[in-house]
């Protein structure tokens, strides 16, 4: 892992557990900085590290740490490229903290006052070996979210992404995700309340340092998002 300062640290396991058979616990994991003494070390409490590892695209697969959700960010800076006209006022948000109080999306949404509001982050998916029930497929197409742990999609929200995937033909799937949530359950409940819904980009293994998408949903997220952006 890598600090901002660019300390290299190694994470590393207490040796002496007695549940050496079961995943360490977050108080077992310690990060080694090569420090000799407190003194010595660079790093201070509160300092973030993250994960070294290289971006590998193979094939159509996209691999890499924190797509969840840099690849959320991708889609909406090339929507933002190909984007000329559009007959609405268009509000483009990188929030920040949707990983814990969802307090980027909550802020914005309450200063802008949207007439609808699409979040765009990643979904499980159930095509790998033991994964959670979910009929969602690297490589099928973006999903539109029907329902997670924080929210249940609005209808016309669902409905309109839907229908203009089918419109233009692009290839998409529905979302039921059992746990975790995202940007749209806090802009759902700002003011008075904003119709919100979630264009998602499946991806596996996330929250690990090699997350996986697929090139082909990436770009038909893009296009179903500037599909909605321009219906009139």
């Amino acid at each position: 892992v890598a600090f901002a300062d660019e300390t290299v640290g190694v994470i590393g396991i207490e040796e002496k557990r007695e549940d050496t058979g079961k995943a360490p616990k977050f108080e077992q994991l310690y990060i080694d900085v090569g420090a000799t003494s407190r003194d010595d070390c660079p790093v201070h409490v509160g300092d973030a590290a993250v994960f070294v590892r290289p971006f590998v695209a193979q094939g159509t697969r996209l691999i890499a740490k924190a797509m969840d959700d840099r690849i959320g960010c991708a889609v909406l800076i090339e929507t933002l490229r190909r984007l000329e006209r559009t007959p609405h006022d268009v509000y483009f948000v990188f929030s920040v903290q949707e990983e814990t109080t969802l307090s980027g999306a909550r802020t914005s949404t309450y200063g802008i006052e949207p007439d609808i509001a699409i979040a765009v982050d990643v979904t499980a998916t159930g095509d790998k070996p033991e994964s959670m029930p979910m009929a969602v497929e690297l490589g099928k197409g973006p999903a539109v979210k029907v329902q997670d742990r924080g929210m249940i999609a609005h209808p016309a929200v669902r409905d309109l992404l839907v229908r203009r995937a089918k419109e233009a033909n692009i290839p998409y799937q529905l979302e039921v995700l059992e746990r975790g949530t995202t940007d749209a359950a806090a802009m759902q409940l700002v003011r008075a309340g904003v119709p919100s819904g979630c264009l998602s980009i499946p991806c596996r293994y996330i929250h690990t340092p090699s997350e996986m998408v697929d090139e082909g949903d990436v770009e038909n997220s893009v296009r179903l998002l500037l599909e909605v952006l321009r219906a009139a």
